[in-house]
């Protein structure tokens, strides 16, 4: 899944792609670097981030979307709005990404089972300007506990609303209400979060926690354009199945990066034997 933020404040590329035509280029570039999902969004979640107005968000985000799609493109939209999800369906988008799992706005969950749309719901607890008050995990089980049984409670009130199971995905919510450690916990235990039995989107790309790890000798996170490299490597490890779960998509900045360790990782899960050995030279790799 590749990121299309179409907005002037994300925390990784904001403003870059706020023109919907440097959106849509961009849109067609990821595809290009072997994207399979085109990622839509008109309102930044980095932490400490306000909100557009709902005209505002619906501007950035349909004139690209409706481009991306006419051109065949899977487009999904990042919102956690009823109403943008509702005009970002009619323009061709056919899944809706909601961070707050439809806690922000509990009509979105209506909208999508009107629709037929497949739904992701992530692991989300307040909105950005004051999530990070919200990063406590001290029941039993931790951080990993807290967010199978949050996540729990939004697939039941998904299929209250009529989503049917088969269209529901769910997404650990790294960096939201989440300490660095935090994260980390979450990614090691995938197969908690997935014993609820749906498809897990994962998207660490460029994110905080990365740049945590990678602090210099004072303390100072590594910069957010100088942090891709680590998440390659995440990548790398979670398609090996070091989460202990298989995933069902990563949301990712640098796709052309992440494609090509997905096949470094499938070329590394083929047994080796007198018909495909170790070391070889072929050119192909996907």
């Amino acid at each position: 899944m590749g990121v299309v933020n179409v907005t002037p404040d994300s925390f990784s590329d904001g403003g870059r792609y706020v023109d919907p035509e440097a959106a849509v280029a961009h849109g067609r570039d990821l595809l290009a670097q072997g994207a399979d999902i085109l990622d839509v969004g008109g309102e930044s979640t980095r932490p400490g981030a306000t909100r557009p107005l709902v005209d505002e968000e619906l501007g950035r985000v349909l004139p690209v979307i409706s481009a991306l799609a006419a051109e065949g493109a899977r487009v999904s939209v990042d919102t956690m709005r009823a109403e943008v999800a509702a005009r970002a369906v009619e323009a061709g988008a056919s899944i809706v990404n909601d961070v707050s799992g439809g806690l922000a706005d509990p009509a979105i969950l209506d909208v999508v089972a009107d629709a037929g749309v497949t739904y992701v719901a992530m692991h989300w607890r307040a909105h950005s300007e004051h999530m990070q008050r919200w990063a406590r995990y001290d029941g039993p089980g931790g951080v990993v506990a807290a967010v199978r049984d949050e996540l729990a409670a939004r697939v039941e009130a998904a299929l209250a609303a009529g989503i049917g199971a088969e269209r529901l995905v769910l997404d650990p919510g790294l960096g939201f209400a989440k300490l660095a450690e935090h994260n980390w916990q979450l990614v090691r235990r995938l197969d908690v979060v997935a014993s609820l039995g749906l498809p897990l989107l994962v998207g660490a790309s460029r994110k905080t926690f990365l740049g945590h790890l990678l602090a210099d000798a004072e303390g100072a996170p590594r910069p957010v354009g100088e942090r891709e490299a680590a998440g390659v490597a995440l990548t790398a490890l979670l398609a090996a199945g070091l989460g202990g779960a298989p995933v069902w998509c990563l949301r990712v900045h640098d796709v052309r990066a992440h494609v090509d360790a997905l096949a470094v990782a499938a070329q590394w899960a083929l047994p080796a034997g007198p018909d495909r050995p170790q070391h070889h030279h072929d050119q192909e790799h996907r």
